[in-house]
């Protein structure tokens, strides 16, 4: 299955005073292209927490190749490399042209949206998904 990708330029501001990008604002890069995964699979973040769910991050890794710099174009690739019964976990690559500069992942959980207490994955969730799901078996 292809990635969902999506494109960012480095601001000034992301960057710290060696040029670069502060390791921090990966995760954000992250963040951002989730948000935009969930907008084009199954609308903003809004319309699923009024469907009574939400997701949070419940792991986060990031593995540093190569840093990016100011005004650098970076492309952000993001693929569900697992669907569980109450988390999913994506895999996202930032590359600058063909270079991969940052590899990680982020484990969502997903909880009710009033009381916050893990629930299981929607079958809507997973159906919206399934164009970016790497994995044989969604269900697992």
């Amino acid at each position: 299955m292809p990635a969902f990708t999506h494109e960012l330029r480095v601001r000034y501001g992301e960057c710290d005073p060696q040029g670069i990008v502060f390791n921090a604002n990966y995760l954000a890069y992250f963040d951002h292209t989730v948000s935009e995964l969930w907008r084009e699979t199954m609308g903003s973040w809004n319309e699923m927490v009024a469907k009574g769910v939400e997701a949070v991050v419940g792991e986060a890794n990031v593995k540093f190749r190569a840093p990016a710099r100011f005004e650098d174009v970076v492309v952000v690739s993001a693929s569900v490399v697992h669907l569980g019964t109450t988390s999913m976990k994506l895999e996202l690559l930032i590359h600058r042209g063909e270079e991969l500069l940052i590899e990680g992942w982020l484990r969502h959980v997903f909880v009710d949206a009033k009381t916050w207490v893990k629930t299981p994955i929607p079958e809507w969730v997973r159906a919206a998904l399934a164009p970016y799901t790497a994995i044989a078996d969604a269900g697992a």
